[in-house]
C-alpha cells in the first residue's frame, strides 16, 4: 500500500504531538509500506525509509502580508486583533495562508497513493482543512483526529468557548462529512467525538499512538549527564508537560505522607518531574523547600533525553487532569509501556489508559485522593526494596497494541476492505 502522509510538523522538538505523528509515521514505514510525507516543519527533516518533502510557505499573498501586518501590530501595541478577526472568518489570516501552501504543494506532486493520512498536532487541523479543498483526494482520505475539536468540546476542565466556535465546529463536520475514512489514538475519543459527529462512528478506525526508539547511539551519556537522576534509588517519573488542569498537588501531597509515615525512604527515594510546569511553579518551589526528595526539572528537555530516562526509572506516572473522563491516550503511553517499567496512573474512572491497563489493574488512583496514591507508592517501594523485578509491567499484550505488528494489521484489514 503507497501511503501519502501530510503532517504539521515532524520536528520532534517541538511538541508532544509531533513526537507522536513521527512515531506513527516511522511505523507505517517499518510495517513495509511506501510513505511519502509532505510535512509543513518550516525546515528540512527527513525520516528514514520513506521520501520527505517540506512544504515551503507562500510568501507572495495578500494573506500572508496581512497576517504579518497583525502581528506587527500585535508585537508593538496591547491590541490583540486576532480574537476579533477570528471572530468574523472563523481562523486567523496565518492559518488560511498556511492551508494554500499545503494545498499548492499537494496540487504538484504526483505520488499515486492509496491512502492519504492527515496529521495535525495541537489545535491547528492544517492538514485536514487543507485537504477539504481537493476533493479529489476524499476517497481516499483518512482524516486522523488526535483530540477533541473544537475545545469547547473537550471535557471539563479542559473546556472553553473560543469566538469562532461555530467556524470552527462547520469546519470539523464537512471533515466528518468528506474524509473516507477517520483515525482516533483511542476508542474512547472516537466514541467522544462520535457524540458531536455521529459519522466518525461508521468511519472510524482506533489507531493507538506507537511506540517510538531513541536516536542515542550511547544511552550511557545521557543518564551519565542527569545528575538529578540516581539510579540507585526508587524513582518515581512524571515526564511532560503540566498543563493548568494536570495539578501534580495530590501527586507530591501523596509523596509527602509517604515519607511521613516512612522517613527512613527518604534516603532511597526521589520524585522528578520533568518538563514545563509553569502553571505551578508556585505551588511546586514551596514543595521544593520542604522535600529536598523532590527533584524538578522546569523546562522542555529534549525528547531522546526524557526517553532514555523513561526506560531506567522504577515507575512512570501518567497523570491526568480531574474529570469524570478523560478519552485521551497520552502519548508517552507506549514509551511508558516500551520501558517495562510499572505505570503509576492518575486519571478519572472513565479514561483510555485504565480501559488499556485494565479495571483491575492495582497501581490507579484518582488524581487528588491523596491516601490512594500514598498507599500506592508504598507498596511499591516496599516491592522495590524486597525485589526490583517485581515492579516491571510485563505487558506483552500492550506491547503488541503500540507496535508496527498491530498497526500493519489494522492498515491491511482497511486496505481489503477497499479493495472489495
Amino acid at each position: 500500500m503507497k501511503i501519502l502522509v501530510v503532517v504539521d510538523s515532524i520536528d520532534v522538538e517541538d511538541s508532544s504531538g509531533s513526537k507522536a505523528n513521527v512515531a506513527l509515521i516511522n511505523n507505517l514505514a517499518k510495517a513495509g509500506y511506501d510513505v511519502v510525507v509532505y510535512h509543513y516543519s518550516r525546515k528540512d527533516i527527513q525520516l528514514s525509509g520513506m521520501s520527505c518533502f517540506a512544504i515551503a510557505e507562500i510568501k507572495y499573498s495578500a494573506l500572508y502580508f496581512m497576517s504579518r501586518a497583525q502581528r506587527m501590530i500585535q508585537r508593538n501595541s496591547t491590541i490583540n486583533l486576532a480574537p476579533f478577526f477570528e471572530k468574523l472568518f472563523g481562523f486567523s489570516f496565518t492559518f488560511f495562508n498556511d492551508c494554500r501552501s499545503i494545498v499548492k504543494a499537494l496540487e504538484k506532486q504526483s505520488f499515486r497513493a492509496d491512502l492519504v493520512l492527515t496529521l495535525s498536532k495541537g489545535g491547528s487541523f492544517r492538514p485536514h482543512y487543507a485537504l477539504l479543498k481537493l476533493p479529489q483526494l476524499h476517497d481516499k482520505w483518512m482524516a486522523y483526529i488526535h483530540d477533541p475539536y473544537p475545545f469547547y468540546y473537550y471535557p471539563v476542565p479542559y473546556k472553553w468557548l473560543e469566538p469562532s466556535h461555530k467556524f470552527k465546529e462547520a469546519f470539523f463536520k464537512e471533515v466528518a462529512e468528506r474524509a473516507k475514512y477517520s483515525g482516533f489514538p483511542s476508542l474512547l475519543l472516537k466514541e467522544w467525538m462520535g457524540r458531536y459527529f455521529s459519522k466518525f462512528l461508521d468511519t472510524g478506525l482506533v489507531i493507538p499512538h506507537q511506540n517510538a526508539k531513541s536516536n542515542l547511539n550511547n544511552p550511557d551519556d545521557t543518564i551519565n549527564f542527569l545528575d538529578y537522576l540516581d539510579l540507585s534509588k526508587f524513582n518515581l517519573l512524571h515526564a511532560g508537560n503540566l498543563l493548568d488542569a494536570r495539578s501534580p498537588q495530590g501527586l507530591i501531597e501523596a509523596f509527602k505522607l509517604f515519607l511521613e509515615r516512612n522517613p527512613d525512604a527518604t534516603k532511597d527515594v526521589r520524585l522528578l518531574l520533568i518538563g514545563p510546569s509553569s502553571h505551578f511553579s508556585n505551588l511546586i518551589q514551596s514543595y521544593q523547600e520542604v522535600l529536598p526528595e523532590l527533584v524538578v526539572k522546569n523546562e522542555n528537555v529534549k525528547f531522546d533525553t526524557v526517553y532514555q530516562v523513561q526506560q531506567q526509572v522504577t515507575v512512570n506516572i501518567i497523570l491526568e487532569a480531574k474529570s469524570e473522563i478523560s478519552p485521551f491516550l497520552p502519548g508517552k503511553f507506549p514509551h511508558c509501556v516500551e520501558s517495562n517499567k510499572m505505570i503509576l496512573s492518575l486519571a478519572p474512572s472513565n479514561c483510555e489508559v485504565r480501559r488499556l491497563l485494565g479495571k483491575d489493574y492495582p497501581y490507579w488512583s484518582e488524581v487528588d485522593d491523596i491516601e490512594s496514591i500514598a498507599e500506592i507508592i508504598e507498596k511499591m517501594y516496599f516491592m522495590w526494596k524486597q525485589n526490583p523485578e517485581d515492579l516491571l509491567l510485563n505487558r506483552p499484550d500492550l506491547e503488541q497494541y503500540v507496535s508496527a505488528a498491530y498497526l500493519k494489521q489494522i492498515m491491511d484489514e482497511l486496505y481489503l476492505s477497499s479493495s472489495n
